[in-house]
């Protein structure tokens, strides 16, 4: 089953806004989702740039999303709770919350944000690796959907 998951700010394929990037604000871009299935307990989104030199670098990590919420708002801010429910994870930036698209010079990288129903609600601390949320994850997704943007600095 497919979990549908948009922004306001760019749309499935196209560039990222600056706004959004290590070259402009660096706050997350509002998120928006729909398509849970039944039985979904919260969500969980990851954000990677599988283009990077040193192999996939992660941009956001956040997970107890409550089942309620169909969205997440601009800036979500870099704390380990998000206002309204959710915890955040540690980026390949060794930091929590969103880092924007900061790639070098060259070709334009992907990066995609996907989002995962759960079936239960993962009880997890804040500043889990990606690694460690698949892993938490693992026997529990009802449900994913992604999209992407792309970012090339000049």
């Amino acid at each position: 089953m497919a979990l549908e998951i948009k922004s306001s700010a760019f749309s499935d394929g196209q560039p990222i806004p600056v706004k959004y990037t290590c070259d402009g604000d660096d706050v997350s871009p509002p998120l928006a989702w729909a398509g849970a299935p039944q039985g979904t307990a919260g969500y969980a989104i990851i954000c990677d740039d599988p283009d990077a030199p040193a192999g996939t670098w992660i941009h956001w990590v956040i997970y107890a999303i409550p089942e309620h919420t169909t969205s997440l708002p601009e800036g979500v801010p870099k704390t380990e709770t998000v206002p309204g429910g959710g915890i955040q994870g540690t980026s390949s930036f060794n930091r929590m919350g969103y880092g924007g698209p900061c790639p070098p010079p060259g070709p334009a990288h992907r990066y995609f944000f996907r989002i995962y129903a759960l079936d239960t609600d993962l009880k997890a601390s804040p500043g889990l690796t990606r690694d460690q949320l698949t892993g938490k994850m693992a026997g529990h997704i009802l449900a994913q959907g992604q999209m992407m943007g792309t970012y090339k600095r000049k």
